[in-house]
């Protein structure tokens, strides 16, 4: 079984990486490259971040502003969202939802847990990865030949950092699923230039509807300074 991929549509050049991605699917996307000044956390989200820099303070604090305003667009009150195991977020009741953030940009993308499987979004600067070490211990071998290739015929993409979300889009839709980890090794993504990736898990993939679930499909896209990466499931059988 395979993950359907997602068709790009053409969408304003003022939308966001993510809403660019998912115009498509039965979802609600809200990003946002500044940290609003309404935005305020529920008692026990201060909790969390009590002892938190700045930094860490302003990305929790907004990245939950948008999951929230996304969550009220699909009529759910606001709520806290707590980190969970392995700080996975903990969303209402009926809902399938996915958070992520980097310098510059906060994003957050929910659904009707009877219209989507599971999800999962992740961005990052739009540039290459600073460290090589890190590219090592996120791609093998055949990756990083595919990375290579990829960056003779189109230079200027910043591949190995697409790749590097990628792997975390797949993690966040594999970890509800089955709520273990997922190494870097544990799945082999491969990026096609036209904005789409298969990532073909290595360990036995979750059940899904009765099948195990082996690829994920998502799409890529590359705007504003900003990679990002998304994978939707859709529910493929009536409920």
């Amino acid at each position: 079984m395979t993950s359907p991929s997602i068709p790009v549509r053409q969408v304003p050049d003022s939308a966001g990486p993510l809403a660019s991605l998912l115009a498509d699917v039965p979802v609600t996307v809200v990003e946002t490259h500044e940290d609003p000044a309404d935005a305020v956390l529920f008692p026990e989200e201060e909790a969390v971040v009590a002892n938190a820099v700045d930094k860490r303070r302003n990305e929790f604090t907004t990245v939950r502003h948008c999951a929230r305003t996304a969550l009220a667009r699909i009529g759910v009150p606001p709520a806290p969202i707590l980190p969970g195991h392995r700080g996975a977020p903990g969303w209402p009741a009926g809902v399938v939802g996915s958070m992520t953030h980097c310098a510059g940009y906060r994003a957050a993308v929910v659904a009707r847990a009877g219209e989507v499987t599971s999800l999962g979004i992740d961005a990052e600067p739009a540039e290459a990865l600073r460290d090589p070490d890190v590219l090592k211990l996120v791609a093998d071998d055949s990756e990083r030949a595919d990375l290579a290739s990829l960056a003779a015929r189109h230079p200027g993409t910043p591949w190995d950092r697409l790749l590097f979300s990628a792997k975390e889009s797949v993690y966040k839709t594999w970890f509800p699923l089955t709520g273990r980890w997922l190494g870097f090794e544990e799945a082999r993504v491969e990026l096609d230039p036209a904005g789409t990736f298969t990532a073909r898990l290595l360990v036995e993939g979750p059940m899904v509807e009765g099948v195990e679930l082996k690829v994920f499909s998502g799409q890529w896209a590359v705007r504003n300074g900003i990679a990002a990466t998304a994978i939707v499931l859709p529910i493929t059988s009536p409920s």
